[in-house]
C-alpha cells in the first residue's frame, strides 16, 4: 500500500503545465537602462504556446515556444531585434529571465491577471 501511495504522489508530482494551462494575460515590470518598462504577455489557449507579448509599446508574437513541465522559454521578435525569455511557472506567477535586442540580461517577474 505505502509503495501505492508514493507511486501515486510522484505521478502527480511530475505532471508539468502545458500551454492550455498558462493561458491568459500575465503582467510585470522590468527596470532597463530606459527606466521602468511595463511588459504584458498575453497566452492564447491552445494546444501550443502561442500569444503576443507587449514591452514599452513594442510588441510581437511569441516564437520558438518550449514548455517542459514547469519551465518556459520563448522568443519574441520586435523591429530592434530578438528579446529572449526563460524560467519557471509556478501557479499564477511567471519568473522569467530575459535577454534583450543587445544582450543585455533582466529580470522579470510576472502574475496572471483575473
Amino acid at each position: 500500500m505505502k509503495w501505492f501511495l508514493m507511486m501515486a504522489v510522484a505521478a502527480m508530482l511530475s505532471v508539468g503545465l502545458n500551454a492550455a494551462d498558462l493561458a491568459g494575460a500575465w503582467k510585470g515590470s522590468v527596470e532597463t537602462q530606459m527606466g521602468k518598462t511595463d511588459v504584458t504577455i498575453t497566452i492564447t489557449p491552445g494546444a501550443v504556446l502561442a500569444g503576443t507579448a507587449d514591452m514599452g509599446g513594442f510588441q510581437g508574437p511569441i516564437q520558438q515556444a518550449k514548455v517542459e513541465g514547469a519551465n518556459i522559454s520563448f522568443e519574441v521578435q520586435i523591429e530592434h531585434g530578438t528579446i529572449a525569455f526563460e524560467g519557471t511557472v509556478v501557479a499564477n506567477e511567471m519568473k522569467l529571465n530575459v535577454t534583450g535586442t543587445r544582450g543585455d540580461k533582466y529580470a522579470l517577474t510576472c502574475t496572471r491577471q483575473k
